[in-house]
C-alpha cells in the first residue's frame, strides 16, 4: 500500500436514536502513516462516528472500506482482529493489576503446563515500552501507583501491543502536563513513521496544529470539510466549526468596582503553597495562571475549605471569617466549580435537577422532606438561565455533553447566590462553542455585580477572560497585573523570577 492511498474510508455515514438523526451522510478519509484530527463541538457526531467503526454501534447508512475492503464490524474485538483500536478519554484500568497484566489482559501468554506465564508477559511488555520510548513505567508495578499520565502511555502502548495499523485517541491530553503531552506526541510520531495512523479528537486547537497532518471538522452530525492542517488557519477552523469568527469568542468588559469583596493576607498552607496575597473586587474577573503543580487549585481549595487547616487571613466583605469546611465558605457567599468536574462537581448517575439543587438542600428541606415542587421551581429557573440543553432535568446528568454538565455545576453554585465564585479550570475538556458559552455566562455575572477568581491553564483564556492576573510559580505569588499590564510576556517573566 503506497503512502497516497487510503487506510480507511466512511462514506456516508448515517445514524439515528430514537427517530433523531446524529450522524447524516457523514465521511472520513484517513491515510496510513498520518494523524488526522476529527473535529466539532460536543453533539457534533464525533464519538458517535468512532463508535460504529469500532462496532459499538450499527450504521444505519454507509459504507466502510478499510485498507481496500468493505468491512462491516460488528463489536469491538472484531475491531481488533482487523487491527482498529479505539483510546478512550475515560480510562478503565485495572487497579489491583499490573501493567503487564493490563496490557495483555484477555490474551494472557501461558506456561506449557497452562499457567499464566508472568515472566513473558514482563518481558514482552517491556518490549513494548522500548518500542516507543517509554522508560519510568515498570511492567510489574500496579496500576494503582501510577499516575493518570502514566496510566494513558499504558493504555497506548496497549493499543501498540495488538499491532494496530489504526489507532482512534479520543482526547488523550485531557489529563496529563505538557511535558507528558511533548512524550504523547513522541509516541505519535514513533508510530506514524511505521505507517500507523491515527485518527486524534481533541478541543485544543494549539495541540491540533502541532501534531496532526489533516482536519475533519463535523458540525450537528454533519460533515463540514476536510483540509490539511497546514492550509487551515485557526481562524478558519473555528470558523468552519462554530459559524463564527475567534475574535468573537471572548466578549467581556470590565466590570470592576472599588469595592473589595474578598481579600487574603498571608495565607499559607503547609508545603502547598506560602503567603499568598490578593484582593478581589466587586463584578471583576481576578484570574490565577500558573503552570501545572504550582499551586493554584490547592489556593482556592484552602479557601473553599476543602484543604484542611491554614494560616494567615481570610476577609469577606471586611469582616475577617475563618474556613473550617465547604460549608463554612457556602454560608459565607463562597462557590468552587472544581478542576475535577465528574470527580467533585456533579454526580453522573443522579438526575440533573438533584444535582443543581444539592448545594441548596437546606432551603429546600423541612422536618427532613425536600420540597420537590420548589426543587424543580428553582432549579428550572436556573437551570434555564444557564441554557442547560437536556430533554428533561429528571435525566442523569451523565446523558449530557461535557459543556453542559459544565453549565449544570455553574447551575448548582448560582444556586446558592454567592458573592465570590470561584472557577478551576472551568473549560477543561469542553468544545469551543461551549467555552463561548461559558464566558458569556461570566460576562453576565460579573455585569450584575458579582466577583469570579478564574484559575486557567489556556493562555489565551486567562488572557482574554481576566481583569487582573495573579501569577503563581512554586507556592508563591510572584505578583498580580493590573489590566493594562497584562500580556502573555509579563506573565511569563513573573513566572520567571527568581
Amino acid at each position: 500500500m503506497s503512502n497516497n492511498e487510503y487506510v480507511l474510508q466512511m462514506s456516508n455515514i448515517s445514524k439515528s436514536f430514537s427517530g433523531v438523526k446524529v450522524l447524516d451522510s457523514v465521511k472520513l478519509d484517513v491515510r496510513p502513516g498520518e494523524v488526522h484530527v476529527l473535529i466539532g463541538e460536543n453533539g457534533a457526531g464525533k464519538s458517535t462516528l468512532m463508535k460504529i467503526l469500532i462496532g459499538m454501534y450499527t450504521r444505519d447508512e454507509g459504507t466502510v472500506i478499510y485498507k481496500g475492503e468493505e468491512i462491516k464490524i460488528r463489536n469491538t474485538k472484531e475491531a481488533l482482529d482487523v487491527g482498529i483500536t479505539m483510546i478512550h478519554q475515560e480510562l478503565s484500568p485495572i487497579l489491583e493489576m499490573t501493567v503487564a497484566e493490563n496490557i495483555f489482559l484477555g490474551r494472557e501468554f501461558k506456561t506449557k503446563v497452562g499457567f499464566v506465564d508472568q515472566k513473558k508477559m514482563k518481558i514482552e511488555a517491556q518490549k513494548l515500552f522500548d518500542e516507543v520510548g517509554i522508560s519510568d513505567i515498570k511492567p510489574s508495578a500496579k496500576m494503582k501507583e501510577l499516575s493518570t499520565a502514566q496510566t494513558q502511555m499504558v493504555e497506548i502502548v496497549k493499543a501498540v501491543s495488538f499491532n494496530a495499523d489504526l489507532i482512534i485517541m479520543d482526547e488523550p491530553t485531557s489529563s496529563i502536563t505538557d511535558n507528558e503531552v511533548d512524550k504523547l506526541f513522541s509516541i505519535i510520531r514513533r508510530l506514524t513513521a511505521k505507517n500507523v495512523a491515527v485518527i486524534y479528537i481533541s478541543h485544543k486547537l494549539n495541540e491540533i496544529y502541532q501534531i496532526s497532518d489533516s482536519i475533519t471538522v463535523l458540525r450537528d452530525g454533519e460533515y463540514i470539510a476536510t483540509k490539511a492542517t497546514k492550509e487551515l488557519d485557526k481562524d478558519e477552523l473555528v470558523r468552519l466549526m462554530v459559524g463564527r469568527e475567534l475574535s468573537d469568542l471572548y466578549v467581556t468588559e470590565n466590570h470592576s468596582q472599588s469595592n473589595v469583596v474578598m481579600s487574603v493576607k498571608n495565607l499559607t498552607n503547609g508545603k502547598l503553597f506560602k503567603d499568598i496575597n490578593f484582593e478581589l473586587h466587586k463584578g471583576e474577573v481576578l484570574g490565577i495562571y500558573g503552570l501545572v503543580g504550582a499551586g493554584r487549585s490547592e489556593v482556592v481549595e484552602t479557601i473553599f475549605g476543602m484543604r484542611g487547616k491554614y494560616e494567615g487571613e481570610i476577609f469577606v466583605h471586611g469582616k475577617k471569617i475563618v474556613i473550617s469546611s465547604e460549608k463554612d465558605a457556602i454560608k459565607n457567599g463562597i462557590a468552587l466549580a472544581t478542576e475535577d468536574r465528574k470527580g467533585t462537581g456533579i454526580f453522573l448517575g443522579l438526575p440533573i435537577r438533584n444535582n443543581i439543587s444539592m448545594a441548596w438542600l437546606n432551603n429546600l428541606t423541612k422536618l427532613g422532606f425536600v420540597n420537590g415542587k420548589k426543587e424543580k421551581t428553582e432549579t428550572n429557573i436556573v437551570g434555564d438561565r444557564l441554557k442547560v440543553k437536556a430533554a428533561s432535568y429528571a435525566n442523569a446528568v451523565g446523558t449530557l455533553s461535557g459543556g453542559n454538565q459544565q453549565k449544570v455545576v455553574l447551575a448548582k453554585w448560582l444556586l446558592t447566590n454567592p458573592d465570590v465564585l470561584i472557577l478551576d479550570e472551568p473549560t477543561r475538556g469542553i468544545d469551543i462553542g461551549a467555552k463561548a458559552e461559558i464566558y458569556k455566562i461570566i460576562e453576565e455575572l460579573t455585569s450584575q455585580g458579582k466577583s469570579v477568581i478564574m484559575v486557567s491553564s489556556e493562555m489565551p483564556e486567562i488572557l482574554g477572560m481576566s481583569d487582573r492576573i495573579m501569577v503563581i510559580a512554586d507556592g508563591e505569588n510572584r505578583g498580580v497585573l493590573e489590566h493594562e499590564e497584562i500580556s502573555q510576556l509579563s506573565i511569563m517573566n513573573l513566572i520567571a523570577k527568581v
